[in-house]
């Protein structure tokens, strides 16, 4: 089963027709369909490592000041508590919880309203503990890749780039340090140089700047760890949008 890390941006993709939204559909078109879908989101942290374990994953609106019909859009789809648990019992170096308040934050059902807009393949979200380190994080990944393999789709959700303060509604140009981030990133991911994607704090003023808080990028090391040799690592929907925010996508099949 491949895997996404995939820029989810503006809520609002959740609920209009976009680049953005069809380059995350034409990505997956030729992806069988999955037994389930586990979603690495930049906003859910929490004190140790999470994941959703109800039967029925309530649609989170974890954001403010957006009109009337993002927070009436719904993504009413099942869970899988039995995979959940399966996961909490198999990574043995790491102690699971298993979660029965969470339910899909935007960083899920935005992205999955126009991946999967039936509803019908069960969806369950894995936390970020915020105690971890960026190569604790990936190590903890690496454990996941027995669920490729029965046909669960993991998906990362965050921006490579994303540094909220300095969005500019105004205009369309895109700061200088964000577009250089943006290549330096896509360039160690082409090339698998995750060791310095781990150690993005090393990487100059520009990543500094992409990555004034890690939860938006730490999605992407959790898809990267997954990548077996020979697989193919593409590049899609490579823009920077709002001047800050990277809608650069990756996909490993």
């Amino acid at each position: 089963m491949p895997v996404f890390f995939i820029g989810h941006g503006n809520p609002m993709n959740g609920i209009i027709e976009n680049d953005y939204t069809r380059g995350w559909k034409k990505a997956i078109e030729k992806t069988p369909k999955p037994s389930a879908i586990i979603v690495v989101s930049a906003h859910w942290e929490t004190r140790g490592t999470q994941i959703t374990a109800m039967k029925t994953p309530r649609t989170i609106y974890d954001f403010y000041g957006f009109p009337p019909e993002l927070f009436a859009a719904r993504y009413d789809v099942p869970g899988n508590p039995k995979l959940a648990k399966e996961v909490a019992e198999t990574l043995k170096d790491e102690v699971i919880s298993l979660d029965e308040k969470w339910g899909l934050d935007h960083g899920s059902w935005t992205i999955l309203k126009h991946l999967y807009p039936d509803a019908d393949v069960p969806v369950l979200q894995l936390s970020l503990d915020y105690g971890k380190s960026a190569k604790e994080h990936y190590q903890l990944a690496k454990e996941l890749k027995f669920l490729r393999e029965r046909g669960v789709l993991i998906i990362g959700s965050g921006n490579m780039v994303h540094n909220l303060r300095m969005v500019n509604f105004q205009s369309s140009k895109v700061y200088d340090w964000a577009a250089s981030a943006n290549n330096k990133f896509k360039k160690l991911i082409l090339s698998g140089e995750h060791d310095k994607l781990i150690k993005y704090e090393s990487l100059g003023n520009d990543a500094a700047l992409a990555v004034p808080s890690a939860e938006h990028y730490l999605p992407l090391l959790y898809v990267l760890a997954l990548v077996d040799e020979n697989e193919t690592v593409e590049i899609f929907n490579d823009a920077i949008d709002l001047a800050s925010i990277s809608m650069t996508s990756v996909k490993i099949s």
